[in-house]
């Protein structure tokens, strides 16, 4: 499958209809993804990108139907993750000579990645590589989200390619933004925001307003995974640009786990409390042993406040609240609140547990936090749904 973008621009990666894990299984693709390449035609050839490395020869093949490869004079690799140079090796045992165009750390990950000695040549902020009657002008974006990372943009056809940003992890036969569903498109979106770009949100903000100081016409904005935006690309930048300034909705979200069910009454015990207290607030609740993480981070993501809750064990918290805690540190949320509860037997850590995972991960503690002895009576489950009133008015 190819299909052309403008004329002389075509797009070449690949669909990945079966896809459902990512990044070592650490991102969910419930709606698969594509590996988005591209191929220039002008007085001189360039490609930007190739494919994941399982598809390589697939790629090979379906570019060579397109194009001898002898006549690609430039190969432009924006990001060394595999799951866009992954086909490199393959294209270059045909091309061996031709240039790649990356960063100076592009360099030292490709040559990382692959051991091998390719003609690389170094790019920087502002450097043009001329192909005729147009140029791509290079753009490095430093940690967003590698420390190699670099955009490209297209003169006379003003189109910027744009690498991981404004993308998003989703398989479609559209494959332009308003060809999709847009209720899809827009979660997948902001999953892909919350999960992978929130710890660099300041970056974000900072390279938006540097590529929006060239002035430069933009008529459409070529991912690297999922869709191609060609109708108004700038309303994924504005999304970009709410989502990257402590963005929350108005929303509570409330994670935990349970061991004999406990647990789980203080959760909907404190959400009817939320409810009663604040009508106006959209609660939701997740088991964090049942539901997708990345989905609850996007959850979170939404969240004006969190409620964080797990039973005591071993005088600290279930493995799930444990791996979340520490998920929601490395993400590096910004103007969120959150408060711990827990059922306990004989020694009840947990809430003390959370509260310190809560802190370490930037949320700002309201309450003191509500701890039940074994399976909440009616005189604790009472005690539940006036905390959450309480914490309503703290949010």
């Amino acid at each position: 499958m190819t299909f052309e973008i403008k004329k002389n621009i075509t797009w070449v990666g690949k669909v990945d209809w079966e896809l459902r894990t990512f990044h070592g299984n650490e991102y969910s693709t419930h709606r698969g993804s594509s590996y988005n390449s591209y191929l220039i035609r002008d007085e001189k050839v360039a490609l930007i990108d190739t494919v994941w490395a399982p598809f390589a020869k697939e790629f090979v093949a379906n570019l060579e139907s397109l194009i001898d490869l002898k006549k690609i004079d430039y190969v432009i690799a924006n990001h060394a993750e595999i799951d866009h140079s992954g086909a490199l090796p393959e294209l270059m045992s045909r091309i061996p000579d031709v240039p790649i165009y990356c960063t100076a750390n592009g360099v030292k990950s490709l040559k990382g990645h692959y051991h091998k000695e390719w003609n690389f040549r170094a790019v920087k902020t502002g450097d043009k590589l001329s192909l005729g009657s147009k140029e791509l002008v290079f753009v490095e974006a430093t940690m967003l989200h590698w420390p190699d990372s670099m955009m490209c943009y297209l003169t006379g056809d003003n189109i910027l390619f744009s690498n991981d940003a404004f993308g998003q992890h989703y398989a479609s036969s559209g494959m332009f933004n308003d060809a999709v569903d847009q209720d899809e498109l827009f979660a997948e979106c902001m999953k892909y925001y919350a999960n992978i770009l929130t710890p660099f949100s300041p970056l974000v903000i900072k390279k938006i307003n540097e590529v929006l100081s060239f002035k430069l016409p933009l008529d459409m904005i070529c991912t690297s995974h999922g869709v191609v935006w060609r109708n108004n690309p700038a309303q994924i930048v504005e999304k970009y640009m709410s989502w990257a300034d402590a963005y929350q909705e108005n929303q509570v979200t409330i994670v935990y786990d349970t061991m004999w069910s406990g647990t789980r009454v203080m959760a909907e015990s404190i959400a009817a409390g939320l409810k009663e207290a604040r009508p106006d607030l959209t609660i939701k609740l997740y088991n964090a042993s049942m539901t997708d993480k990345n989905d609850i981070v996007t959850e979170v993501f939404r969240s004006k406040a969190i409620g964080i809750g797990s039973p005591t064990i071993n005088q600290g918290v279930l493995s799930s609240i444990a791996s979340f805690l520490d998920e929601i540190r490395g993400l590096k949320f910004r103007n969120k609140k959150a408060f711990a509860f827990g059922a306990y037997g004989w020694s009840g850590e947990s809430v003390r547990a959370i509260q310190e995972g809560a802190k370490a991960a930037g949320f700002e503690l309201i309450g003191d936090g509500i701890r039940a002895l074994w399976n909440p009576d009616d005189q604790a489950v009472a005690a539940c749904i006036e905390f959450g009133k309480k914490m309503a008015g703290s949010i």
